[in-house]
Formats: C-alpha cells, sequence, structure tokens
C-alpha cells in the first residue's frame, strides 16, 4: 500500500519469543544468583570481620617462649628486652645536661620544646607536634624584704632603721656553673600578689590550717600583722590562703633544716657544695596559686585557654596577699628577733616542736614581733597573658579507641632542676628512644600511646590541665590511663602512688628491673620497696586525668630517705653538679626510673586485656570507708552514732561492688588464657570474633571504671574536682584526700553534707558494679 498522509503512523508488528541462545538458560542463571549470593557471604562473613579485627597476632605476641625478632615481627618478651636494654646511663646523663643548661620557666622555653620535638622525630616518634595555650602567669619585677627596728622600745611613731636586708638571693658557687647562669631567675612565688606592706609579724609555724587554729586558740593576734611560716606539711599556696582569711597582710616562707633529715650541719655535715647538707642561701621558689580550688590557668578555669577565650575573674584562685620565699639564712635574724617575745612553740603541742634551728640561737618564739620590730615586704609582679608549649608525640597503635598517655613537665623555676623537673625529662626521652627503637624492628603497639612534655606545671599544672580540658571528650571515650613521672630521682627509695587499678601493673614493672640500690646480688626494684602505693593527691600533672576526667592514674619516682644528700627544692642547686656528686652519681636511678616506666606503659598497651584489678579498686574503697567510719566517730557532734546507718548502706554497696570485681577479675583472666594459648584458625573466623567481642567487652569495663566515680557537680566549694574519691586534701594541697566530700562534711560537722555525700558515693560505687555487669 502507497505511503500517503493518512497511513497510520502505528503499526501491529507480531512478536514471537526468541529462540534461547544457549540450551539450559534457567540453569546457568541460577547457578549464576547462587555464586554471586556466596561471593557476598564471604565477603560478609570473612573479609570484613577480617578487617574489623585488630591486626594484631594476640598469640605470636603473648608467647613468652619467643624471645626473638621474626619476620619482622617483635614478641611481647622481645618487647620487653629492648625495654630493659636501650635507656642508658650516658644519654640519660646527655638529657639532662641540656635541659639544666639554661633558664627553662613557663612561657619562656620554646627552644626547649622544639629540641625535645626533634629529639622524638629523630627516635621514630614521626608524629610529634607542639600544642599551644595562652595563659595568664607572672613573672618578678622586683621585691625587698627588711627587718625594721625603731629606737625607742614599744613606741610605733618613731622613725624605724634597716635592722636587716634580706639578701633574697641563693649564693654563685664555684664548683656549681648552673648557679651563675645569666640570666639569673630572682627568688619569687608564681601568681603572688603585688604588694608593699609594713607590720608586725608573727611566726605560725609551718602556716598549716590547724596551726593556724592553734594560734587563735592561744589568742595571738593575726590580723594586719605578717606571718613567716616554715616550708613543708602542705602545699604552700594554702599557708597563704589561711594567712589571707585570717586578716594577715603578707608572708614570708623559708626553708628550716626540720624537714632536712639526718644530713644537717647540726649533725656535723658540710653544707652543700662540700657536703650533702643545705646550703644556707638556698630558696625553694614554687607556686602559691590555691592548688586545692582548681589547677590549671586561673583564668579559665573548667575550659582550655585559647586565644578569645572568656577570662574569668581570679579572686578566689589566687592570693591577694603578697609573699616572698627566702632562706634559712635570711629567716635567721627575723626569727632571733622574736626570741623572748610572746609564747614560745615549746607552749604548743607537739605538731609544734623540732625546730631545725635551735642550735643557731632561735627560740621559736610566736611573736607578735613588739611594735617596735616590723617588717617590710614589698613584692612587685608582671602579669601577663602568654603561650606555653606542650610537646606531644603520637604512635598509633591498632586498636586506636584505646589510648595510654605518659608524660612529664619540662619547665622548671630555675636554670637547673636536674632533678624536678628534669630527671623525669632525661627519663622520658630515654623510655621513647626504646620505643622508638622497638619501632624500627617492626613491632606495631596493639593500643595507641601518646607522649607529652608538658609546659606550665610549676604554675599550677597549666599545659596538662589545658590539655586534658580540650581533649576531654575524646579522653573520655579513649584513655585507658595516665603515666606520670615528675621528678624520677632525687634518692634512692623508690615511691609511687596511683588509681588502685594500677597496683597490678606496678608490682610486675618493679619486679623485671634490678635495682640500683641492692643489698643482695639481684634484686629487683620490687625487693628493695617496702610496696606501699599512696593515693593520688596533687602537685603534679596527674591531677587533670584522675580527678577531673576520671582516668587512672600514677606518679612515681626515687626519693630521698632521711639518710640522703639534702635535695634543694625549686633552689639553683638542683643541678646538673649536685645530681653527679649527690643525687644519682652513676644515673642508675634515671635509667632504672625509665625501665619501670617503659615496662608499665608496655604491660598496658600490648596486654589484650588491659591489666587491671578491679577487685583491688574494691578493696581500696573499704579501706578509705573503714576510715571515714573512724573517722566519724572522733568528730565533735553531739550524736556520732547517727552516722552508723550510712556507713552500712557504703559498707553494703561496697561489698557487693567487691563481689562483682571478684567475678569480673575471673573472667578477664580467663579470657587472657584463651587469648595467650588459643590458636585459633583462621577460617574459624566466628570464633575470633567472639573473643574479640568478649575482650572488648571485658576492657570497656576496665577502661570506664575509673569514670564511674566521677560526679559531674564535683566537690562542695571545689567544682573543679569531679572525682568522688580521691581529691587533694583542701587543706594539705599536695597529699591526697580520699572519700573527700564526705571526709569534709565529718570535719565541718555538717550531718545535712554527710548524708548528701553519703548518697552521692552510694550511687556511684551501684554505678561501677552496674558497668561491671554489662
Amino acid at each position: 500500500m502507497p505511503l500517503n498522509e493518512q497511513t497510520p503512523l502505528l503499526t501491529t508488528v507480531h512478536v514471537v519469543p526468541r529462540e534461547p541462545r544457549y540450551r539450559h538458560s534457567t540453569l546457568r542463571r541460577f547457578c549464576t544468583i547462587a555464586l554471586s549470593t556466596t561471593l557476598i557471604i564471604v565477603v560478609v562473613l570473612f573479609l570484613i570481620p577480617i578487617n574489623w579485627l585488630p591486626h594484631h597476632d594476640w598469640n605470636d605476641d603473648w608467647d613468652s617462649s619467643n624471645a626473638t625478632i621474626a619476620g619482622q615481627r617483635i614478641s611481647y618478651r622481645a618487647l620487653q628486652d629492648i625495654l630493659l636494654k636501650i635507656p642508658n646511663e650516658e644519654k640519660a646523663k646527655e638529657w639532662s645536661r641540656y635541659y639544666t643548661a639554661g633558664p627553662h620557666l613557663a612561657g619562656k622555653n620554646l627552644t626547649q620544646a622544639l629540641w625535645t620535638r626533634e629529639r622524638w622525630q629523630e627516635f621514630g616518634v614521626s608524629d610529634a607536634s607542639i600544642v599551644t595555650y595562652d595563659v595568664w602567669l607572672n613573672y618578678p619585677i622586683d621585691h625587698r624584704l627588711t627587718l625594721l627596728e625603731s629606737k625607742g622600745k614599744n613606741r610605733e611613731d618613731q622613725a624605724y632603721n634597716v635592722k636587716y636586708e634580706c639578701k633574697l638571693e641563693e649564693d654563685v658557687l664555684d664548683e656549681d656553673p648552673t648557679t651563675g647562669l645569666e640570666p639569673r631567675i630572682p627568688t619569687f612565688h608564681g601568681y603572688s600578689a603585688s604588694g608593699d606592706v609594713t607590720a608586725q609579724y608573727v611566726y605560725v609555724n609551718f602556716g598549716t590550717f590547724w596551726d593556724f587554729e592553734d594560734l587563735e586558740k592561744a589568742n595571738v593576734s593575726l590580723r594586719g600583722k605578717i606571718a613567716i611560716a616554715k616550708y613543708g606539711r602542705g602545699f604552700r599556696g594554702m599557708k597563704v590562703k589561711r594567712a589571707q582569711e585570717l586578716g594577715m597582710i603578707g608572708i614570708v616562707i623559708y626553708s628550716d633544716p626540720q624537714e632536712d633529715g639526718e644530713m644537717t650541719e647540726e649533725n656535723g655535715f658540710k653544707a652543700y657544695p662540700a657536703g650533702p647538707a643545705r646550703n644556707p642561701s638556698s630558696v625553694q621558689r614554687g607556686s602559691v596559686e590555691f592548688l586545692s580550688i582548681a589547677p590549671g590557668d586561673p583564668t579559665t578555669i573548667g575550659y582550655p585557654s585559647k586565644p578569645g577565650v572568656p577570662r574569668q575573674d581570679t579572686s578566689g584562685a589566687v592570693p591577694s596577699i603578697p609573699s616572698v620565699p627566702i632562706s634559712y639564712q635570711d629567716a635567721l635574724p627575723i626569727l632571733k628577733s622574736l626570741n623572748g617575745h610572746g609564747p614560745s612553740a615549746l607552749d604548743f603541742n607537739e605538731y609544734w616542736q623540732g625546730g631545725g634551728l635551735g642550735y643557731k640561737n632561735v627560740s621559736y618564739n610566736i611573736g607578735p614581733s613588739p611594735p617596735s620590730l616590723k617588717l617590710n615586704l614589698m613584692n612587685k609582679q608582671e602579669y601577663i597573658t602568654t603561650p606555653i608549649w606542650n610537646v606531644i608525640g603520637i604512635i598509633n597503635g591498632t586498636m586506636a579507641d584505646e589510648v595510654v598517655v605518659i608524660g612529664n613537665h619540662r619547665d622548671a623555676w630555675i636554670a637547673g632542676g636536674a632533678a624536678d623537673p628534669n630527671s623525669g625529662s632525661a627519663a622520658l626521652n630515654e623510655v621513647i628512644r626504646s620505643f622508638g627503637l622497638a619501632l624500627k624492628k617492626g613491632w606495631k603497639p596493639l593500643r595507641t600511646i601518646v607522649f607529652a612534655s608538658w609546659d606550665g606545671e610549676e604554675y599550677s599544672l597549666i599545659g596538662s590541665t589545658e590539655w586534658v580540658e580540650e581533649y576531654l571528650p575524646w579522653l573520655s571515650v579513649a584513655a585507658v590511663a595516665y603515666l606520670n613521672v615528675d621528678v624520677a630521682c632525687m634518692g634512692p627509695e623508690f615511691r609511687t602512688a596511683a588509681s588502685p587499678l594500677l597496683n597490678k601493673a606496678i608490682y610486675d614493672a618493679t619486679g623485671l628491673v634490678q635495682s640500683p640500690n641492692q643489698t643482695v646480688a639481684g634484686q629487683t626494684v620490687r625487693d628493695t620497696w617496702n610496696g606501699h602505693i599512696s593515693t593520688m593527691g596533687s602537685g603534679s600533672d596527674f591531677t587533670a586525668f584522675q580527678d577531673f576526667a576520671g582516668i587512672p592514674s600514677m606518679d612515681m619516682g626515687f626519693a630521698r630517705t632521711v639518710n640522703s644528700p639534702v635535695y634543694h627544692y625549686h633552689s639553683n642547686f638542683d643541678s646538673f653538679h649536685w645530681m653527679s656528686a649527690f643525687g644519682d652519681k652513676s644515673w642508675e636511678y634515671h635509667t632504672s626510673m625509665a625501665k619501670i616506666w617503659a615496662l608499665i606503659a608496655a604491660s598496658l598497651i600490648e596486654s589484650p586485656v588491659i591489666p587491671f584489678s578491679a577487685g583491688d579498686y574494691a578493696e581500696a574503697l573499704g579501706i578509705y570507708v573503714q576510715a571515714a567510719k573512724a573517722k566519724s566517730r572522733k568528730a565533735d557532734t553531739p550524736n556520732p552514732p547517727m552516722y552508723e546507718a550510712t556507713f552500712q548502706k557504703l559498707e553494703s554497696a561496697v561489698e557487693r561492688l567487691h563481689n562483682t570485681t571478684v567475678r569480673f577479675d575471673r573472667e578477664a583472666a580467663l579470657l587472657q588464657e584463651q587469648v595467650k594459648h588459643g590458636d585459633i584458625p583462621w577460617w574459624k573466623w566466628w570464633q575470633k570474633v567472639k573473643l574479640y567481642i568478649q575482650v572488648k567487652k571485658v576492657n570497656d569495663g576496665y577502661k570506664f571504671l575509673e569514670r564511674q566515680f566521677l560526679h559531674q557537680d564535683g566537690l562542695d566549694g571545689r567544682t573543679w574536682f569531679k572525682h568522688v574519691v580521691f581529691a587533694p586534701g583542701r587543706w594539705t594541697g599536695y597529699s591526697g584526700a580520699t572519700l573527700p566530700g564526705l571526709i569534709e562534711a565529718i570535719e565541718d560537722n555538717n550531718h545535712t553534707a554527710v548524708e548528701k555525700w553519703s548518697n552521692i558515693i552510694e550511687g556511684r560505687i551501684e554505678a561501677a558494679e552496674a558497668s561491671l555487669k554489662r
């Protein structure tokens, strides 16, 4: 039919079924679907789980018989061997010589921060950086302390003459080059108030809260006076705080040989540098910030000091009255001038006895000094906001959500700091150098390691506190533990303070390191140590981790004994020369500390099951509750038995927690054995997944146990401190207080607060128990 405009556009097309291209096409289609489904199942059930599991062969790594390095794999035993063999005395000495070669005040040590980062990168920690904070600090401009005397006795209206002008500086020693390094950092207090005051003065013993109570009970006039106090028995800032609260207008703090043990000039020992006794001109610098209220930058309490952040009012956090530190050489004329004025220390209780300057004709009269005898205290400080620099190094592990942090602070009040803090800095470098060598030999850590060289610790634990406040969300999820060494060595006696969760790791590591002070060949540090682990307080960089973030923490070092050479704390005489001549002549204590530190870290980093003991924590809680109960029975209250029901509840809660921790620790031990000895073939992937999930569950229980004891509202009157079990004593600053909210309520005879805190503590114990049952 010819086409025209009426031809339909669509026509009917008849379609017949297409002949199959292949025979048996239905069977082929079925096989294709079946094979594709099988491949998907293999990917989901084999490859994804294999990729999801940590790429860490737990069985091989924990084969204790394998002490060799084979196929670029390092067993745990081989890693331990590296950490025990690498720390070297000459290297520790080299690091100490560098750190003590010049002044390194907080905010004035950038070159040291850069040098530290470069060394860590050389050691193998390629991910090393500098983290900066803008913080509020003071630096000294001028100071003066003079003893004034008027010619007319007991008359205030006459002119005063200078009876004695304090030197306020330490001697330059030919034998000790550090003491003459320029610029010399003046003797001063961090966060001391500027001021110029003149007044009669009072000897206040150690200036503790209880010393001031004794003075008030004895009707000694304090208001409008200047205090002269001894260092010791508490943080210096709390001495200033209490004097200020009682209306005193200034305070002078000196180092009395009473605190020096047997190595004193009175006992016939020569003073440094000729001998081990205290140099009479030595002065202890240090912070007087109110450490028990909150550490860190006092203008940004609770959040990091970054540029542009709001700044808080500092009243209540730092002193408003001036203070100066002096030597006992300068204190002698001041104390002698009090002889015969006011009651004697002998009239007070045993805590007032034992002054070390009696042989210098000091009678330790209290005063006040007569109106004809006054002190003029002038203190001028510059306050500025300035950068500080933390050095942070990271070795990424297979398990990114489990992290161990290892830290020491770098800043010092003086050019030296051979013990505090740079014995710890030298040890930390040896720890990192050892791990770096293991990395070069093929080691890959199971957990991530963060190394930290903090700045600003001396002023108020600033560098570590600001870092924790900034990274709190991450740390709350990931941190397993924080391991701190402030002073690695100032004497021969090993001492440590720690969360009870870390007890086992400390005992195990000290049992592997040979003691530098063996009395029998082959003795380890554990053999020569009494085994006592103190409770956590404050005074070093573990504070923010333990008390604010709830991260199990520890601090350790070799301390002096009563028979050790005197350690000149925060003095120019804490020098490389003093360390070489008296502190650690062989430098073996430095390397021993590096080995212990590294081994504790390795056990926490590499053990598939975190080597904590929840049972130790529960046992410690039981002891703390019994101590609080005993204190309540001695409290000055009309009805102590009213607390019996309160403590019965706490005791029951602790008992339930203890029962749960026993089961939990047992499960953890069984899992560790399974990991160590259970050789699961790769194709039994479901067994590997099941074991991994079980291990992960136990590790989360251990990791988050300490966090259960945080109370977000904080302690009464010092809300920055969140931990209900550990905090610094409110009037000690350094030493640890257990169950602080409850103890303080008992001390204050505040029945409402006792009930409040017992309920809070009971709730946190129950939360801890529940967390281990999940």
